[in-house]
């Protein structure tokens, strides 16, 4: 019997489906640290390591036996695909599970940071002084306003699809533009990465982490920006300068932040902390019960199919 090892004490409900098929491996405590994955890893034929378990050349040379890593996540940077592709081993992860409740967030914190929702909120609780006058605590209406999306795959499509229905306008900016029928039916119009910058209202980040798009927003880019203009970011945190962003929300060079990732998650760059115009969230893009059941039964859709010959979703 095929043998899986999990990285995290999972719920059990979504990987039902691998009950007596496999010999499953959980860890008694909230997840295995590195060193409990190496003890145990030899004769393991299946890893499934959560989206922060950096799974490395280490592991995979531990894990002799290995054939596949299925990824709890959309995001794959905590693995080395292309170390893994060259010993032979799969690496899949969950992109049809995270769709919408990433791009729910999203739109969340959109919300969240024009309307200054989240900012008069934390000052009521707290009992600081806020303006309730005419025109004190003045936000921005999404109505009619420019949204740049930076990397309109799946995830970012969903984000143009509650915008439209907002009534904003649709600029985004991919490595090549996309089908003239899939522009159509989100209005929107591609842009090189220039003119996102300038042009956009919020900008909405929803593309992955790679060498290309580290830092992709540092100080040029802010300075590009209007000085009323939003930045949104649920894809990864290394697609983000948190330096320069805190710069530029302090000095006035962008209105705004909505963060739901961060560079060295779990910590955040106490600059940006400290700064009202910055809503974070704790990487919670995927944090409603039943996402993490659906992420569940799309890992155990890779790990059956991937045996038996069936469609995976492969990244390597």
């Amino acid at each position: 019997m095929k043998k899986i090892l999990m990285g995290q004490n999972f719920k059990r409900e979504g990987f039902s489906v691998l009950d007596g098929k496999f010999e499953i491996v959980y860890p008694e405590t909230k997840m295995f640290k590195k060193d409990e994955i190496l003890e145990r890893i030899a004769d393991v034929d299946v890893l499934v390591p959560n989206f922060s378990f950096q799974t490395d050349e280490e592991v995979m040379n531990a894990g002799k036996n290995l054939k596949l890593i299925a990824n709890y996540g959309v995001g794959y940077n905590n693995i080395d695909v292309d170390y893994a592709a060259s010993k032979g081993i799969a690496v899949t992860n969950t992109p049809q599970s995270v769709l919408e409740p990433t791009a729910e967030l999203c739109f969340a914190l959109m919300i969240a940071t024009a309307r200054k929702v989240a900012y008069s909120n934390h000052k009521l609780h707290s009992g600081e002084k806020l303006d309730w006058g005419l025109y004190g605590n003045l936000g921005m209406p999404l109505y009619g306003k420019t949204l740049g999306i930076f990397g309109m795959g799946r995830i970012g499509q969903a984000v143009a699809r509650r915008a439209i229905a907002s009534g904003m306008k649709i600029i985004y900016h991919n490595r090549k533009p996309l089908s003239k029928d899939i522009e159509e039916k989100h209005n929107a119009g591609y842009v090189d990465f220039e003119m996102l910058l300038k042009e956009s209202d919020i900008i909405s980040l929803n593309a992955p982490s790679t060498t290309e798009t580290y830092h992709l927003m540092g100080e040029d880019q802010f300075r590009k920006m209007k000085n009323t203009a939003i930045l949104i970011n649920t894809a990864r945190g290394q697609l983000v300068d948190e330096k320069a962003l805190a710069k530029a929300l302090k000095g006035g060079q962008i209105w705004a932040a909505g963060l739901d990732v961060f560079e060295n998650e779990p910590k955040i760059s106490p600059e940006l902390l400290e700064l009202d115009n910055a809503i974070v969230c704790p990487h919670s893009g995927t944090a409603t019960y039943e996402a993490r059941i659906d992420m569940e039964r799309e890992v155990a859709k890779n790990i059956v199919n991937f045996f038996e010959g069936g469609q995976i979703d492969k990244v390597n």
